[in-house]
């Protein structure tokens, strides 16, 4: 980087990206821990529902540091996107060495045993229900590690462009 060129969008959507990519490995951990440890699926659901409060807030932090305090919709927008892009991509390795290395099929074993525990209580079609629902779990199951990382990078991105638009427009601000 030059000294009179000015870091652009995509190099701040990638150093926040980077820090909500690890904060999504973090909160990923939690999630297959939380079968042993309770508390620790507890966890994996209040990150998961943070995300969008902490891409406001780079979001915000980018507008009043880098931005000097104004930004439009579709720079804010576009900066999220990015951030969510490049936050998606690393946390995708973390899924693919979990999936390839640790897993083994754990995770699909213990949801499965959810749904069959929870099948045993219910009847009629709240079963069948959750016949139907173990089928899409066997059908995702089945999947490579290579195939379930691209199934989630695909969810992350396609998510990050929904929180994009609200938060473009929560964080845009105008000159006075």
């Amino acid at each position: 980087m030059t000294p009179d060129r000015p870091i652009g969008i995509q190099e701040h959507a990638m150093r926040f990206g980077t820090y909500m990519g690890i904060f999504w490995i973090i909160k990923f951990i939690f999630l297959p821990l939380g079968f042993k440890i309770p508390l620790l699926q507890l966890l994996f659901i209040l990150g998961t529902l943070f995300v969008p409060i902490l891409g406001y807030l780079y979001a915000r932090k980018f507008r009043n540091t880098y931005c000097n305090g104004t930004i439009p919709f579709f720079r804010a927008f576009i900066f999220t996107v990015c951030m969510y892009v490049f936050a998606a991509m690393l946390a995708a390795v973390g899924h693919y060495l979990y999936f390839r290395f640790i897993d083994q099929g754990f995770l699909f074993d213990m949801y499965r045993q959810q749904l069959n525990e929870a099948k045993a209580m219910l009847q009629g079609e709240l079963a069948t229900s959750i016949d139907q629902l173990m089928l899409a779990f066997d059908t995702i199951a089945s999947l490579s590690p290579i195939q379930l990382t691209f199934q989630l990078i695909t969810q992350n991105v396609f998510y990050g462009i929904l929180l994009a638009l609200p938060t473009g427009l929560l964080v845009m601000k105008y000159k006075k």
